[in-house]
Protein backbone atom coordinates (compact mmCIF):
# COMPACT_ATOMS: atom_id res chain seq x y z
CA UNK A 1 0.00 0.00 0.00
CA UNK A 2 1.21 3.36 -0.55
CA UNK A 3 2.48 5.83 2.11
CA UNK A 4 -0.38 7.62 3.72
CA UNK A 5 -0.08 11.91 3.24
CA UNK A 6 -2.41 13.38 6.03
CA UNK A 7 -2.28 16.97 5.68
CA UNK A 8 -4.65 20.12 6.51
CA UNK A 9 -7.03 22.25 4.12
CA UNK A 10 -8.68 25.38 4.78
CA UNK A 11 -11.10 24.87 1.26
CA UNK A 12 -12.66 21.81 -0.20
CA UNK A 13 -12.14 24.25 -3.69
CA UNK A 14 -9.03 22.17 -4.48
CA UNK A 15 -10.59 18.66 -3.72
CA UNK A 16 -11.99 16.61 -6.85
CA UNK A 17 -15.32 16.38 -5.99
CA UNK A 18 -15.75 12.90 -6.97
CA UNK A 19 -13.01 11.83 -5.04
CA UNK A 20 -14.77 13.11 -2.18
CA UNK A 21 -17.86 11.58 -3.20
CA UNK A 22 -16.83 8.34 -3.51
CA UNK A 23 -16.09 8.34 0.17
CA UNK A 24 -18.75 10.16 1.44
CA UNK A 25 -21.62 8.54 -0.62
CA UNK A 26 -25.12 9.59 -0.54
CA UNK A 27 -25.84 11.48 2.76
CA UNK A 28 -26.41 14.82 1.20
CA UNK A 29 -25.06 16.65 3.99
CA UNK A 30 -21.70 15.47 3.29
CA UNK A 31 -21.41 15.73 -0.48
CA UNK A 32 -19.40 18.24 -1.60
CA UNK A 33 -21.69 20.45 -2.77
CA UNK A 34 -23.18 20.99 0.44
CA UNK A 35 -20.12 21.69 2.09
CA UNK A 36 -18.37 23.66 -0.19
CA UNK A 37 -21.40 25.95 -0.38
CA UNK A 38 -21.68 26.57 3.30
CA UNK A 39 -17.98 27.87 3.15
CA UNK A 40 -18.47 29.15 -0.17
CA UNK A 41 -21.07 31.40 1.07
CA UNK A 42 -19.35 32.01 4.37
CA UNK A 43 -22.31 30.95 6.26
CA UNK A 44 -19.79 28.27 7.88
CA UNK A 45 -16.25 30.50 7.54
CA UNK A 46 -14.20 32.32 10.23
CA UNK A 47 -15.99 35.32 9.95
CA UNK A 48 -19.44 33.47 11.27
CA UNK A 49 -16.33 31.54 14.19
CA UNK A 50 -16.16 28.26 11.43
CA UNK A 51 -12.42 27.98 10.63
CA UNK A 52 -12.01 24.82 8.38
CA UNK A 53 -9.25 22.37 8.92
CA UNK A 54 -10.03 19.74 6.88
CA UNK A 55 -7.92 16.65 7.13
CA UNK A 56 -7.77 14.78 4.35
CA UNK A 57 -5.30 11.73 3.52
CA UNK A 58 -4.15 11.15 0.02
CA UNK A 59 -1.92 8.00 -1.33
CA UNK A 60 -0.89 8.62 -4.98
CA UNK A 61 -2.32 11.62 -5.29
CA UNK A 62 -5.89 9.85 -4.49
CA UNK A 63 -7.95 10.91 -1.62
CA UNK A 64 -8.37 7.87 0.83
CA UNK A 65 -10.07 9.55 3.64
CA UNK A 66 -11.19 12.50 5.02
CA UNK A 67 -12.17 13.99 8.28
CA UNK A 68 -14.66 17.41 8.24
CA UNK A 69 -13.06 19.92 10.86
CA UNK A 70 -13.24 23.74 12.19
CA UNK A 71 -11.76 25.70 14.67
CA UNK A 72 -14.42 27.21 16.67
CA UNK A 73 -14.25 30.15 18.70
CA UNK A 74 -18.22 29.48 20.01
CA UNK A 75 -20.41 26.88 20.61
CA UNK A 76 -23.09 27.85 18.52
CA UNK A 77 -24.80 26.17 15.77
CA UNK A 78 -23.59 22.40 16.95
CA UNK A 79 -27.15 20.86 18.87
CA UNK A 80 -24.42 18.75 21.26
CA UNK A 81 -24.62 21.16 24.05
CA UNK A 82 -21.33 22.08 25.85
CA UNK A 83 -22.08 25.18 27.21
CA UNK A 84 -21.28 24.08 31.11
CA UNK A 85 -18.18 22.37 30.09
CA UNK A 86 -17.34 25.87 28.72
CA UNK A 87 -18.38 27.75 31.23
CA UNK A 88 -16.59 25.32 34.05
CA UNK A 89 -13.06 26.10 32.21
CA UNK A 90 -14.20 29.86 32.03
CA UNK A 91 -14.74 30.01 36.07
CA UNK A 92 -11.46 28.23 36.84
CA UNK A 93 -9.67 30.98 34.34
CA UNK A 94 -8.55 28.36 31.77
CA UNK A 95 -9.71 29.41 27.74
CA UNK A 96 -12.33 26.37 26.17
CA UNK A 97 -12.30 27.87 22.96
CA UNK A 98 -10.65 27.56 20.26
CA UNK A 99 -11.61 24.17 20.36
CA UNK A 100 -11.89 21.76 17.20
CA UNK A 101 -15.31 20.17 16.29
CA UNK A 102 -15.95 17.72 13.63
CA UNK A 103 -19.10 18.51 12.35
CA UNK A 104 -21.62 19.10 9.16
CA UNK A 105 -22.40 22.74 10.45
CA UNK A 106 -26.04 23.93 11.91
CA UNK A 107 -27.06 19.96 10.89
CA UNK A 108 -27.79 17.78 13.58
CA UNK A 109 -27.55 14.67 11.40
CA UNK A 110 -25.66 11.68 11.74
CA UNK A 111 -23.20 10.66 9.33
CA UNK A 112 -19.90 9.24 8.60
CA UNK A 113 -17.14 12.14 9.78
CA UNK A 114 -14.07 9.77 9.59
CA UNK A 115 -14.70 9.63 5.99
CA UNK A 116 -12.52 6.45 4.83
CA UNK A 117 -12.34 3.43 2.65
CA UNK A 118 -11.18 1.03 5.25
CA UNK A 119 -11.19 0.39 9.56
CA UNK A 120 -7.76 0.79 9.25
CA UNK A 121 -8.01 4.86 7.80
CA UNK A 122 -10.97 5.30 10.28
CA UNK A 123 -8.38 4.19 12.88
CA UNK A 124 -5.96 6.56 11.34
CA UNK A 125 -7.87 9.64 11.22
CA UNK A 126 -9.30 8.88 14.87
CA UNK A 127 -6.17 9.01 15.88
CA UNK A 128 -4.33 12.29 13.59
CA UNK A 129 -6.87 13.98 14.75
CA UNK A 130 -5.93 14.21 18.27
CA UNK A 131 -2.23 15.33 17.02
CA UNK A 132 -4.24 18.13 15.25
CA UNK A 133 -5.85 19.44 18.16
CA UNK A 134 -2.80 19.35 19.95
CA UNK A 135 -0.66 20.85 17.88
CA UNK A 136 -3.53 23.48 17.42
CA UNK A 137 -3.00 23.78 20.78
CA UNK A 138 -6.87 23.55 21.66
CA UNK A 139 -8.72 22.47 24.82
CA UNK A 140 -10.80 20.07 23.46
CA UNK A 141 -12.04 17.94 20.23
CA UNK A 142 -15.54 17.19 19.54
CA UNK A 143 -17.19 14.52 16.99
CA UNK A 144 -20.82 15.20 16.32
CA UNK A 145 -23.26 12.56 15.49
CA UNK A 146 -21.04 9.89 14.14
CA UNK A 147 -22.75 6.96 12.72
CA UNK A 148 -21.76 3.94 14.61
CA UNK A 149 -18.19 2.53 12.62
CA UNK A 150 -16.99 5.83 13.74
CA UNK A 151 -18.38 5.89 16.87
CA UNK A 152 -16.33 2.02 17.21
CA UNK A 153 -13.23 3.50 15.78
CA UNK A 154 -13.46 7.05 18.14
CA UNK A 155 -14.25 5.01 21.36
CA UNK A 156 -10.58 2.64 20.65
CA UNK A 157 -8.76 6.01 20.48
CA UNK A 158 -9.82 6.95 23.72
CA UNK A 159 -12.76 9.34 22.91
CA UNK A 160 -15.26 10.15 25.66
CA UNK A 161 -18.61 8.97 24.41
CA UNK A 162 -22.01 10.80 24.77
CA UNK A 163 -25.25 9.71 24.03
CA UNK A 164 -28.49 11.86 22.98
CA UNK A 165 -31.85 11.25 21.63
CA UNK A 166 -33.57 12.38 18.28
CA UNK A 167 -37.18 11.37 16.56
CA UNK A 168 -37.33 9.30 13.24
CA UNK A 169 -40.15 8.24 11.56
CA UNK A 170 -39.17 4.40 9.97
CA UNK A 171 -41.25 3.14 7.18
CA UNK A 172 -42.66 -0.20 7.69
CA UNK A 173 -43.89 -0.94 4.05
CA UNK A 174 -46.85 0.88 4.50
CA UNK A 175 -48.94 0.51 1.32
CA UNK A 176 -50.26 4.02 1.88
CA UNK A 177 -50.78 6.81 4.28
CA UNK A 178 -54.09 5.09 5.79
CA UNK A 179 -52.33 2.20 6.31
CA UNK A 180 -49.85 4.57 8.29
CA UNK A 181 -52.48 5.63 10.36
CA UNK A 182 -54.00 2.44 10.77
CA UNK A 183 -50.94 0.76 12.43
CA UNK A 184 -51.43 3.54 15.14
CA UNK A 185 -52.99 3.81 18.51
CA UNK A 186 -56.31 4.77 18.55
CA UNK A 187 -56.18 8.25 20.56
CA UNK A 188 -53.04 9.02 18.23
CA UNK A 189 -54.69 8.20 15.04
CA UNK A 190 -57.84 10.46 16.22
CA UNK A 191 -55.86 13.34 17.39
CA UNK A 192 -53.58 13.08 13.98
CA UNK A 193 -56.35 13.74 12.11
CA UNK A 194 -58.45 15.77 13.68
CA UNK A 195 -55.12 18.11 13.54
CA UNK A 196 -55.41 17.53 9.51
CA UNK A 197 -58.75 18.49 9.38
CA UNK A 198 -58.40 21.87 11.20
CA UNK A 199 -55.45 22.31 8.69
CA UNK A 200 -58.04 21.85 5.57
CA UNK A 201 -60.71 23.71 7.19
CA UNK A 202 -58.47 26.76 7.26
CA UNK A 203 -57.94 26.45 3.52
CA UNK A 204 -54.64 24.80 3.22
CA UNK A 205 -53.51 22.48 0.61
CA UNK A 206 -49.73 21.01 0.05
CA UNK A 207 -47.88 20.77 -2.76
CA UNK A 208 -44.53 18.43 -2.86
CA UNK A 209 -41.71 19.86 -5.14
CA UNK A 210 -38.36 18.20 -5.92
CA UNK A 211 -35.54 19.06 -7.65
CA UNK A 212 -36.79 21.68 -11.03
CA UNK A 213 -39.94 22.05 -9.68
CA UNK A 214 -38.35 24.19 -7.09
CA UNK A 215 -38.38 27.46 -8.94
CA UNK A 216 -36.37 30.61 -7.52
CA UNK A 217 -39.31 32.26 -6.58
CA UNK A 218 -40.77 29.30 -4.00
CA UNK A 219 -36.73 29.30 -2.66
CA UNK A 220 -36.88 32.93 -1.91
CA UNK A 221 -40.10 32.34 -0.30
CA UNK A 222 -38.39 29.60 1.62
CA UNK A 223 -35.97 31.76 3.14
CA UNK A 224 -38.58 34.77 3.69
CA UNK A 225 -40.10 32.30 5.94
CA UNK A 226 -36.87 30.38 7.66
CA UNK A 227 -35.46 33.90 8.73
CA UNK A 228 -38.57 35.11 10.23
CA UNK A 229 -38.22 31.59 12.26
CA UNK A 230 -35.44 32.72 13.75
CA UNK A 231 -36.44 36.39 14.14
CA UNK A 232 -39.61 34.97 16.04
CA UNK A 233 -37.19 33.65 18.67
CA UNK A 234 -34.70 36.90 18.41
CA UNK A 235 -31.82 35.53 17.12
CA UNK A 236 -30.25 35.15 13.74
CA UNK A 237 -30.54 32.80 10.79
CA UNK A 238 -27.16 30.89 9.95
CA UNK A 239 -27.64 30.24 6.04
CA UNK A 240 -28.50 32.71 3.50
CA UNK A 241 -30.25 32.85 0.40
CA UNK A 242 -27.16 32.54 -1.18
CA UNK A 243 -25.88 28.70 0.37
CA UNK A 244 -29.89 27.88 -0.43
CA UNK A 245 -29.49 28.68 -4.32
CA UNK A 246 -25.76 27.12 -4.63
CA UNK A 247 -27.75 23.58 -3.10
CA UNK A 248 -30.72 24.10 -5.77
CA UNK A 249 -27.94 24.64 -8.23
CA UNK A 250 -25.67 22.02 -7.29
CA UNK A 251 -27.36 19.62 -5.91
CA UNK A 252 -31.34 19.93 -6.74
CA UNK A 253 -32.02 16.22 -6.69
CA UNK A 254 -31.58 16.42 -2.72
CA UNK A 255 -33.96 19.02 -2.03
CA UNK A 256 -38.02 19.12 -1.63
CA UNK A 257 -40.22 21.72 -0.66
CA UNK A 258 -43.62 20.90 1.29
CA UNK A 259 -45.28 23.96 0.24
CA UNK A 260 -48.74 25.09 1.87
CA UNK A 261 -50.92 27.19 -0.16
CA UNK A 262 -54.42 28.74 0.55
CA UNK A 263 -55.21 28.95 -3.13
CA UNK A 264 -52.45 30.25 -4.86
CA UNK A 265 -50.76 32.16 -1.96
CA UNK A 266 -47.81 30.72 -0.25
CA UNK A 267 -48.76 30.33 3.47
CA UNK A 268 -45.69 27.98 4.87
CA UNK A 269 -43.11 25.81 3.73
CA UNK A 270 -40.42 23.18 4.96
CA UNK A 271 -37.43 22.64 2.94
CA UNK A 272 -36.07 18.44 3.70
CA UNK A 273 -33.13 16.99 2.13
CA UNK A 274 -32.96 13.68 0.52
CA UNK A 275 -30.31 11.09 -0.38
CA UNK A 276 -29.48 7.38 0.19
CA UNK A 277 -33.40 6.40 1.09
CA UNK A 278 -33.65 8.86 3.94
CA UNK A 279 -35.14 11.93 4.18
CA UNK A 280 -33.99 14.65 6.59
CA UNK A 281 -36.36 17.48 8.14
CA UNK A 282 -34.08 20.20 8.13
CA UNK A 283 -36.09 24.13 8.11
CA UNK A 284 -39.74 25.92 8.05
CA UNK A 285 -41.30 28.81 8.38
CA UNK A 286 -45.09 30.47 7.92
CA UNK A 287 -46.50 33.77 7.14
CA UNK A 288 -49.41 32.79 9.96
CA UNK A 289 -50.48 30.35 12.49
CA UNK A 290 -52.85 27.95 11.85
CA UNK A 291 -53.36 25.31 14.29
CA UNK A 292 -51.89 22.02 13.45
CA UNK A 293 -49.75 23.61 10.45
CA UNK A 294 -46.51 22.84 11.56
CA UNK A 295 -46.95 19.61 12.08
CA UNK A 296 -49.02 19.04 9.02
CA UNK A 297 -45.81 20.72 7.18
CA UNK A 298 -42.82 19.46 9.08
CA UNK A 299 -44.11 16.03 9.70
CA UNK A 300 -47.04 14.50 8.20
CA UNK A 301 -46.62 15.65 4.51
CA UNK A 302 -42.72 14.52 4.49
CA UNK A 303 -43.90 11.09 6.09
CA UNK A 304 -46.97 10.99 3.67
CA UNK A 305 -44.03 11.44 0.47
CA UNK A 306 -41.79 9.02 1.95
CA UNK A 307 -44.50 6.12 1.76
CA UNK A 308 -45.79 7.16 -1.58
CA UNK A 309 -41.72 7.45 -2.74
CA UNK A 310 -41.07 4.10 -0.73
CA UNK A 311 -38.11 5.98 1.06
CA UNK A 312 -37.46 4.19 3.96
CA UNK A 313 -36.67 6.75 7.20
CA UNK A 314 -37.68 10.09 8.11
CA UNK A 315 -35.59 12.19 10.19
CA UNK A 316 -37.23 15.04 11.87
CA UNK A 317 -33.88 16.66 13.25
CA UNK A 318 -33.16 17.61 16.49
CA UNK A 319 -35.26 17.47 20.13
CA UNK A 320 -39.12 17.70 19.60
CA UNK A 321 -40.74 15.03 22.38
CA UNK A 322 -44.06 15.91 20.44
CA UNK A 323 -43.00 14.47 17.09
CA UNK A 324 -44.04 11.08 18.70
CA UNK A 325 -47.51 11.72 18.35
CA UNK A 326 -46.73 12.26 14.62
CA UNK A 327 -44.86 8.31 14.33
CA UNK A 328 -41.88 9.65 15.03
CA UNK A 329 -39.90 7.18 17.42
CA UNK A 330 -36.73 8.37 19.68
CA UNK A 331 -33.91 6.90 18.25
CA UNK A 332 -30.26 7.07 19.95
CA UNK A 333 -27.30 10.04 18.82
CA UNK A 334 -24.00 9.88 19.58
CA UNK A 335 -21.34 12.15 19.91
CA UNK A 336 -17.51 12.23 21.06
CA UNK A 337 -14.98 13.82 23.19
CA UNK A 338 -11.18 14.41 23.92
CA UNK A 339 -10.29 17.20 26.69
CA UNK A 340 -6.42 17.87 26.17
CA UNK A 341 -6.70 19.04 30.40
CA UNK A 342 -6.77 16.05 32.22
CA UNK A 343 -8.65 17.23 35.20
CA UNK A 344 -11.34 17.97 33.45
CA UNK A 345 -11.36 15.08 31.34
CA UNK A 346 -11.85 13.44 34.30
CA UNK A 347 -14.64 15.37 35.73
CA UNK A 348 -16.61 15.30 32.24
CA UNK A 349 -16.19 11.64 32.35
CA UNK A 350 -17.66 11.23 35.49
CA UNK A 351 -20.47 13.71 34.08
CA UNK A 352 -20.56 11.48 30.59
CA UNK A 353 -21.32 8.15 32.78
CA UNK A 354 -24.15 9.59 34.84
CA UNK A 355 -25.35 11.48 31.76
CA UNK A 356 -25.45 8.32 29.56
CA UNK A 357 -27.45 5.84 32.38
CA UNK A 358 -29.79 8.76 32.67
CA UNK A 359 -30.15 9.28 29.41
CA UNK A 360 -31.16 5.58 28.66
CA UNK A 361 -33.63 5.29 31.44
CA UNK A 362 -35.05 8.12 29.15
CA UNK A 363 -35.38 6.58 25.90
CA UNK A 364 -36.70 3.65 27.72
CA UNK A 365 -39.53 5.88 29.32
CA UNK A 366 -39.82 6.95 25.80
CA UNK A 367 -40.33 4.04 23.78
CA UNK A 368 -43.32 2.85 26.37
CA UNK A 369 -45.46 5.56 24.75
CA UNK A 370 -44.83 5.18 21.07
CA UNK A 371 -48.29 5.80 19.59
CA UNK A 372 -48.16 2.43 17.35
CA UNK A 373 -50.18 -0.62 18.61
CA UNK A 374 -47.99 -3.23 17.95
CA UNK A 375 -44.45 -2.45 18.70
Amino acid sequence: MAEAELSIIDSLADIDPAQWQALAGDNPTLSHSFLHALHDTECAAPRTGWSPRYLVLHRDGVLHAAMPLYLKDHSRGEYVFDHAWADAFHRNGIPYYPKLLSAVPFTPVTGSRLLARTAEDRALLARAALQVARQLETSSLHILFPEQQDKQALADAGYMLREGVQFHWENQDYADFDAFLASMKMEKRKKLRQDRKRVREAGIHFEHLAGSAITDEVLRFFHQCYVSTYEAHYSRPYLSLAFFQRLLAGMPDSLMIVLAKRGEEPVAVALNLVGGNVMYGRYWGTREFVSGLHFETCYVQPIDYCIRRGIARFEGGAQGVHKMSRGLVPTPTWSAHWVADPRFADAIADFLAQETAAMNDYIDELAEHIPFKNR
